[in-house]
């Protein structure tokens, strides 16, 4: 009690309430009140803090609430996932098992089949040794039979010749029965059968078979493959593949292999928009899939193995990355006389007509046709000259140019463009976003190209700042183009041949983008393409960067 009441005086003291003048004590009335007074207090203070609470807290909670939230999000996804892998497992259960019993049925009714051959085989056997033993048999009783009758009748005779009292005759009928007796059937024929009545020899012993039927049963599933990260490679727009058995396996017939394109990194999510793509009769532990375009980040890829009747589980899922430069043409960017579909482009000499007359007609509407005003000029004044997204980034005037929409800001690039050979004008290369409306490629130093040129003479060059050189190599369908960013170095290539045809060595100050022009032709660009090998190994060995490929810079 005493402490108590020190407590409530110093808290009176420190609040500044008055003490009271008399009957204040320990124990006493006064004191309880007093006592309840500050407790009832102390509780309203506590009340005010808790509402306060949630003010308090909030600013301090709420990012720690979202990290809850997305981990509940996550962890519910992760839950739907899951359940829809379990449907899906009780569908696939239902269905399998139907197809193994159906399977099994099968199984055996093929056997029953060749057991009932086998037997109807048989039987035919037993019947047709069967006629052929009665046969001979009753061939050699019947010969038998006749010679017994010739046999008496002789017998009969002799004796009938003993009892007759005519000596004379005696001598002559003595003969004919030795005659008779030389030439008897009984004396030619054979008292042996023939054949035997012993069919032994027809019977069967299944002991063996019954016991391999007995011991019969379900065949083992092959083991999951497992996938050797560290042998497969991802090159040339190709992977290849390489898995191993965990256990050695000799009833494996073949393999089958399942890809499927992603842009998820790490194992496959179960629901995916690519579907998986399947690759069946692999022989050997190792594939490669060749001429892949990667159009998304990743694949996923996995492998089961299959005897003669059953495939067994695939192995864990693996995902590989597919780096490779894509990109798209900016449709905004281009010249109103390229008509853009996805990668393809073609000159289309009306593209900008219809536009560029009703533009003069409204600018012109009240004034007197002039042939200034005439539609049937040529391409008008640069000022009066309609044009997208801002009047800045499309291309007009003679620059029928169109950009790629993906900057290129570093590593190394690739992308292939085969173009109509009867096209008067074609170029490709990079520039810089700054590249103006009106410029043309390789007209400023702005860009870097390759050019085409089929129109009154023939000629192949490479352009940079308005500065051309001369190319002595044939002009190939197909052109690769590969760039370097930090090193500076913009080559064109034979995309068939991989023959170097130019090089530009350059210092990039800004990003790059693909940059194309086409006059009365087209073209069509590929992409999703890795730096050939073949490219790299040249430019490692200095073939870049010759003499002879460095006087546009």
């Amino acid at each position: 009690m005493p402490s108590l009441g020190r407590s409530l005086g110093e808290v009176q003291r420190a609040s500044g309430s008055p003490r009271p003048a008399c009957g204040w004590f320990p124990g006493s009335s006064a004191w309880w009140l007093h006592l309840s007074s500050w407790i009832s207090g102390g509780q309203n203070r506590e009340r005010a803090r808790w509402r306060n609470l949630p003010a308090l807290c909030a600013c301090v909670g709420q990012e720690a609430l979202r990290k809850i939230i997305t981990t509940l999000a996550v962890k519910n996804e992760e839950i739907q996932s899951f359940i829809y892998s379990l449907k899906q497992m009780l569908l696939n259960v239902e269905a399998n098992s139907a197809k193994v019993q159906e399977d099994l049925e099968a199984e055996f009714q093929s056997l029953l089949s060749v057991l009932e051959e086998l037997k109807e085989g048989m039987l035919m056997k037993i019947k047709q040794d069967r006629a052929s033993r009665t046969y001979e048999l009753q061939n050699q009783l019947s010969a038998c039979m006749r010679a017994l009758e010739s046999s008496e009748e002789l017998l009969e005779t002799a004796n009938q010749t003993l009892q007759a009292t005519d000596s004379d005759d005696f001598p002559q009928a003595a003969k004919q029965i030795k005659d008779g007796v030389t030439m008897a059937p009984a004396f030619r024929l054979s008292l042996k059968a023939k054949v035997s009545d012993n069919m032994s020899h027809l019977m069967v012993d299944f002991a063996q078979e019954r016991q391999m039927l007995q011991a019969l049963k379900f065949l083992p599933v092959p083991s999951a493959p497992v996938i050797d990260l560290a042998e497969s490679l991802v090159a040339d727009n190709c992977v290849t593949l390489v898995w191993r058995m965990p256990d050695e396996d000799s009833k494996i017939d073949h393999y089958v292999l399942e890809y499927r394109r992603t842009n998820f990194e790490g194992p496959p999510r179960l629901k995916e928009d690519q579907p998986w793509m399947v690759i069946e009769g692999i022989r050997h532990t190792e594939y490669t899939l060749t001429g892949l375009k990667f159009d998304m980040k990743y694949m996923n890829f996995r492998v089961k193995a299959c005897n003669k009747a059953v495939a067994g589980e695939f192995s864990e899922p693996v995902t590989l990355e597919t780096p490779a430069f894509m990109f798209r043409l900016d449709a905004s960017t281009s010249h109103q006389n390229l008509r853009v579909e996805d990668l393809a482009v073609e000159w289309d000499a009306m593209g900008g007509k219809v536009q560029d007359i009703k533009a003069r007609e409204k600018e012109g509407k009240g004034r007197t046709a002039s042939p200034v005003h005439s539609p049937a000029r040529g391409v008008p004044s640069p000022k009066r000259m309609s044009s997208g997204r801002g009047g800045r980034d499309r291309f007009t005037a003679e620059s029928y140019t169109v950009l790629g929409d993906t900057l290129i800001d570093g590593g190394e690039q690739y992308w292939e463009v085969r173009y109509e050979p009867d096209s008067k004008a074609f170029g490709l290369g990079v520039a810089y976003r700054s590249l103006g409306r009106f410029e043309q490629l390789g007209k400023t130093p702005a860009s870097w190209c390759l050019h085409v040129n089929n129109w009154l003479q023939v000629s192949f060059t490479a352009k940079h700042a308005n500065k051309v050189k001369v190319l002595d190599a044939p002009v190939p369908d197909c052109l690769g183009v590969h760039c370097d960013f930090h090193q500076g170095l913009l080559s064109f290539y034979n995309a068939r041949t991989k023959q170097l045809l130019h090089t530009f060595k350059a210092k990039f100050t800004q990003p790059l983008l693909p940059a194309f022009t086409v006059w009365c032709g087209s073209f069509q660009v590929t992409t999703g393409l890795q730096v050939p090998s073949s490219v790299r190994c040249l430019q490692k060995r200095g073939s870049a960067t010759s003499s002879s490929n460095t006087s546009l810079t």
